[in-house]
């Protein structure tokens, strides 16, 4: 969620028309096929690798550390790893691999987890993936335009690719990222499978996983409580498969990617009032889901077509908590309709307050409302404003409480002036901004929800390219410490011109628009936000037990580790804080029946 940046009418127009013209390789860009990662631009290919003996090496190595492409690991092998797991989460582990010489054609196999006492997991529960690396930069001021040659380029390793061998590069390190997606219906108890580093058909090194799994069951991800909002962006992946805007293909595109946001536990429908709600921030404008109309007599009639198939899509999925429409208040105050009297799409600035903006806001928001009402959506559905001023929100929520009252409001707040507007459904507040924790109390006693936001402004907790991986799991726990319900980032999927390659973007640090990769393919940032959600629902089962067992003891040891965890500033210990408050879950897992 970027702050507002002003743009000049002729930047944007190219922004608008140039910007976006660069068609797409389907066959680049499909399942299963290969591209070449970009040059590293760093000293580290001038790394010394005389030490590293002849061969394909592998070790397994911290989940929390990125590793540079072309720096020697100078590590000791690993060949053992341990994690541990309710029956229905899903864990991660890494292997790193290296060689001093080029290896075609490696592939790193999994096979079944076995137990000691006879007891199986399928092999189809453990996954290896490939990790890529994309260019990055780095956050210096943070929001702002960026022209890359101004800021620190390197590789970072974050896309999880779907390839099923890869070819080593000669001194250069390969990620590899190892899911384990354990059955709900799994027996407690430790089990094993072997990591099998394979050229030509051969066995080069077996590794050995341990996963523990423990006696508790995690809930399915549409039950989770963790509020997670992330904005999703259908023209961004419509233009990525070089497929028409909402056409049954672009539908069946989306597919992939909406289904990994509801497999991490999302709860928000993304949708749009009218034009692209962000004045074009994004390298895809926001296609229209409604189109408006004024008649030649003067009425007005809206087409809700796209906007009904769209929500109806995502509810498909499993996300069916809220729908989030933007914007009564978009960035530039715009709003178009096609005019049939004069034959032409009519632009106008419609600013809060005005006669233009009761004038055009009142007669939609009426039918609007009659429209959900009629498909069984009006209680879910919020009018969503985002960043707008006090001056702004004020006539746009007087408007609303008058005209359509019965609508929830949404809006994320970097202004300080969530306060102002208590009786809005969904605020999101600007993390490190200030807050009262009774307010969150008091709104959740009211079914109200209460998020925390990050943006191109904030350093920590964050989920750029070159964020340290952990953070994204960081962030469910700042959620979890902080008192609020959940997280709000703004792109889930704006994709920008290359997002295999390079993740960096005309403004804002890289990694800021997108989390995840075109065609379903995930991220270390998603994989690590997915364990940080899954962490959540967790503390709440356990601390539900110790509570009603009355148990003050670990209750008071939970509630300390996880007090440490809030801060939305980076510290020191910040990593080894939030490592010793999982062990502690761990324990207590093992402890409480």
């Amino acid at each position: 969620m970027p702050k507002t940046t002003l743009y000049s009418t002729i930047a944007f127009a190219c922004l608008l028309f140039c910007g976006n013209n660069q068609a797409f390789s389907q066959e680049r860009y499909a399942v299963g096929t290969t591209f070449t990662e970009m040059a590293d631009p760093t000293k580290d290919t001038l790394s010394n690798w005389s030490n590293v003996k002849p061969g394909l090496h592998a070790s397994f190595v911290s989940i929390d550390k990125r590793f540079p492409k072309s720096l020697n690991p100078n590590i000791a092998v690993q060949p053992n790893a341990t994690v541990d797991a309710w029956k229905g989460e899903q864990v991660s582990a890494q292997v790193l691999l290296w060689t001093n010489a080029a290896t075609p054609g490696v592939v790193v196999s999994t096979g079944e987890l076995k137990s000691n006492t006879g007891k199986s997991i399928s092999a189809k529960a453990v996954q290896a993936r490939f990790v890529r690396y994309v260019m990055t930069d780095e956050f210096a001021e943070g929001c702002g335009y960026r022209k890359p040659e101004d800021f620190k380029a390197a590789l970072s390793a974050d896309m999880l690719d779907d390839l099923k061998s890869y070819d080593l590069e000669a001194k250069k390190v390969r990620p590899v990222w190892i899911t384990v997606k354990v059955p709900a219906e799994a027996a407690a108890g430790q089990y094993k499978t072997t990591i099998s580093i394979k050229q030509k058909g051969q066995v080069k090194q077996d590794l050995e996983l341990v996963v523990n799994v423990q006696n508790h069951v995690l809930p399915p991800a549409s039950q989770w409580a963790f509020h997670l909002d992330q904005w999703q962006h259908p023209s961004a992946v419509a233009r990525v498969n070089n497929v028409k805007m909402w056409s049954d293909e672009h539908f069946e595109a989306l597919k992939p990617t909406m289904k990994q946001l509801a497999a991490v536990g999302q709860k928000v429908i993304t949708a749009t009032l009218n034009k692209d709600a962000w004045n074009t921030q994004t390298y895809d404008p926001y296609a229209d889901m409604i189109s408006w109309k004024k008649t030649k007599d003067g009425s007005w009639t809206y087409d809700y077509r796209i906007f009904d198939k769209w929500v109806q899509f995502m509810m498909d999925l499993g996300i069916n908590k809220q729908i989030n429409c933007y914007s009564l208040l978009p960035w530039n105050n715009e709003v178009h309709y096609f005019d049939e009297a004069k034959n032409e799409l009519v632009n106008v600035v419609a600013k809060p307050g005005t006669p233009v903006f009761e004038e055009l806001w009142t007669p939609f928001l009426k039918d609007f409302s009659k429209h959900v009402s009629a498909k069984g959506w009006l209680k879910i559905t919020n009018i969503a404003m985002d960043e707008r001023s006090r001056e702004e929100m004020d006539p746009a929520v007087a408007l609303l409480e008058r005209v359509t009252p019965e609508f929830g409001i949404a809006f994320a707040d970097n202004h300080k002036s969530y306060q102002r507007y208590q009786k809005s459904t969904d605020i999101s507040v600007a993390v490190g901004d200030p807050f009262d924790h009774n307010d969150l109390i008091d709104r959740r006693k009211k079914g109200y929800i209460t998020t925390f936001y990050v943006c191109c402004s904030d350093e920590f907790p964050n989920q750029f390219t070159f964020s340290d991986p952990a953070e994204s799991t960081y962030m469910a726990w700042y959620a979890l410490a902080a008192g609020f319900d959940g997280a709000l980032r703004w792109a889930f999927n704006s994709w920008v011109a290359d997002p295999l390659r390079d993740s960096r973007f005309r403004t804002w640090p890289a990694g800021d628009t997108y989390i995840v990769y075109p065609q379903g393919r995930s991220s270390i940032r998603y994989e690590r936000m997915l364990e940080g959600i899954q962490d959540y629902t967790k503390v709440s089962i356990l601390k539900e037990k110790l509570e009603k067992s009355n148990d003050q003891t670990d209750l008071t040891k939970l509630n300390a580790k996880i007090a440490k965890l809030k801060k939305s500033r980076r510290f020191a210990a910040w990593n080894e804080d939030l490592n010793d408050a999982k062990a502690f879950v761990t324990e207590l897992s093992n402890k409480i029946n």
